[in-house]
């Protein structure tokens, strides 16, 4: 008996282990036998749709096709055993690819050979990075990018990818290397281009963008490179000079070298890799949050991280460049009904057989159908809904959004993600540092007390202000909540002679509030108003209760109320001193 009870407390152990370690690991240990077929349709599907993507955004990343195989094949493995969500596939992301490209550039000098190595580099710091904010539980980094600002940054980052292909798609040599200086480019290089090639990218474009509409369970990118290929053999299109992918080397991975970097470059690189993980992170986990709401799961952040970090890891050791959650993919998965991480093991394991065995037709892949799909996904990348829905909701919100989108395509796309943060933290400070207050009174059938702008029939007690302040009370605020206190009694109809806090609201006073707090009831005193506080929580006592803070003499027990009802009281029994230290007080 004893042994089976040992037995079994070692399985619930490991189970707990495997749990918090390699989620994906336990789920499939508890896998039902009636999902196989879904996930093996899914896998193939995925498949389908991932590889022909991962060729195409290793342009955009500035690799050889080969390594966006790598990296659209190898992360799968490793999100299947390390991440929480049963459907969420991992892999080359465009707005990725693009930051990793910009980062790099300027440090590996124009040798190829080196960018490539560097990129590896990059890869394992990014999962590194990835793998400490996930044993941290830094898992809240995903909501430090709000969704204006996130989109913003993306639709930026989806007209830089659109201005980067047009010289692929119309067959024109790019010497440029910005936005801007892009288009202006296109409008002089416009008598060079290439008819053949212009001809057959928008045949590929229009026809992705067709089948996107008329048949949106295809995996359209793999059709759309099927027919390039299909019609550079039958037409002979590289003779009219088509420029075409080339060879493909089959099987794994070279041996990687560790390209040398001063120690300048490796902090560089770090930080880089942090702004990296900071953005891909944000994306790829709103992709797995909101296929998890669709179908009912909870996915963990923290683990999230983990997960991301081994599939970069995984990647970089692959010799690849750093992945995400993918959104498209995902899609792919949730309609083809797939219920686990098997279907990321089935898709690699397929793109793995091609990689091995069916690499020489991807050489007659026109770099026109990869510019096609890149564009479409491009598109798909542009957020037109979410700048509606602020026009409607904040205009204010889309000035930012719109103000981060120009940001990227003016200032390119490392200081865009500096302003995509600055500009969260500066919407976060404008909402905090002015947050709603109000002025209370009582509305006729309805019981306590409310904001009198809100009920105009509200009705103020003579003599009395009570005053919310509906955020805690720290250094970049403290001026605006004695302004507003002051505001108010200027404000009042009668002069006032007791001000009453509700501070319900208020978690925190910090040491230049209180000092703050300290000035403000001075001044109150000096006019001969009288300052008390109600619906305090315990939270606050270490603040009043400090030796230091002055106003706590004039903050004694007598003037802090459980209930507004109770300060109520106390004002208007105030020529009767007996009254407080009863109910009145807190303690």
């Amino acid at each position: 008996m004893f042994v089976l009870t040992d037995q079994k407390n070692q399985q619930t152990s490991i189970r707990g282990f495997l749990r918090q370690v390699a989620p994906g690991l336990e789920a499939l240990s508890h896998y039902e036998i009636s999902w196989l077929r879904g996930d093996i349709a899914a896998g193939l599907s995925v498949a389908a749709v991932a590889l022909p993507v991962g060729i195409a955004y290793s342009y955009l990343a500035g690799v050889p096709p080969v390594i966006g195989m790598y990296a659209a094949i190898f992360p799968l493995f490793a999100y299947a055993l390390f991440g929480s969500s049963r459907q969420l596939i991992t892999g080359p992301d465009a707005a990725t690819c693009i930051m990793a490209a910009a980062i790099l550039g300027p440090l590996a000098g124009g040798d190829p050979e080196r960018y490539q190595a560097l990129m590896v580099v990059l890869t394992l710091c990014t999962g590194l990075i990835y793998v400490v904010a996930g044993i941290s539980r830094l898992g809240f980094i995903a909501n430090f990018l709000s969704l204006p600002i996130l989109a913003g940054f993306l639709n930026g980052i989806a007209l830089i990818i659109v201005a980067g292909q047009l010289s692929k798609l119309f067959g024109y040599s790019s010497e440029a290397s910005d936005f801007f200086p892009k288009l202006v480019e296109f409008v002089e290089k416009i008598e060079t281009i290439h008819t053949s090639t212009l001809i057959l990218g928008v045949a590929l474009l229009i026809g992705m963008v067709a089948l996107r509409r008329l048949v949106p369970r295809l995996p359209h990118a793999l059709v759309i490179l099927l027919i390039g290929i299909a019609l550079v053999v039958a037409l002979e299109l590289e003779k009219y000079g088509v420029s075409l992918l080339g060879s493909v080397p089959a099987g794994l991975p070279s041996a990687f070298h560790m390209p040398k970097l001063a120690l300048a470059q490796t902090e560089s690189l770090l930080i880089d890799a942090a702004g990296l993980v900071l953005v891909s992170f944000t994306s790829g986990i709103l992709t797995a949050k909101s296929f998890a709401q669709r179908n009912r799961y909870q996915i963990n952040p923290h683990q999230e991280l983990i997960g991301f970090g081994a599939c970069n890891i995984a990647s970089g050791l692959a010799q690849g460049f750093p992945v995400t959650g993918a959104d498209s993919r995902t899609a792919v998965n949730d309609a083809m009904g797939g219920k686990s991480q098997l279907v990321g093991i089935v898709a690699g394991g397929a793109m793995l057989l091609i990689l091995f065995f069916l690499t020489e037709p991807l050489a007659n892949v026109p770099h026109a159908a990869l510019a096609a799909i890149i564009i479409v996904s491009a598109a798909g990348l542009f957020d037109f809904s979410t700048l509606r829905e602020l026009y409607a909701l904040s205009r204010t919100e889309q000035l930012f959004s719109i103000g981060t989108t120009l940001g990227v395509l003016i200032l390119g796309v490392l200081p865009g993600v500096m302003l995509a943060v600055g500009l969260s933290l500066l919407k976060l400070l404008a909402i905090s540092s002015r947050p709603p207050d109000a002025v209370l009174g009582r509305v006729p059938g309805m019981e306590g007390f409310h904001n009198c702008k809100e009920y105009p029939e509200a009705t103020t007690i003579p003599g009395l202000l009570l005053y919310r302040f509906d955020a805690n009370v720290v250094f970049f605020n403290a001026d605006y909540f004695g302004e507003r206190i002051l505001k108010a009694i200027a404000a009042a109809d009668t002069p006032v002679e007791w001000v009453v806090l509700d501070a319900s609201p208020i978690n925190v006073f910090d040491v230049t509030a209180l000092k703050k707090f300290d000035d403000l009831i001075e001044e109150l005193k000096a006019r001969g108003i009288v300052f008390a506080m109600a619906c305090e929580k315990r939270t606050l006592d270490k603040f009043f209760e400090s030796k230091w803070v002055k106003a706590r003499r004039q903050m004694t027990k007598e003037y802090r109320f459980q209930t507004l009802e109770s300060a109520v009281h106390a004002f208007n029994h105030r020529g009767d001193r007996k009254n407080y230290g009863s109910e009145s007080h807190i303690h």
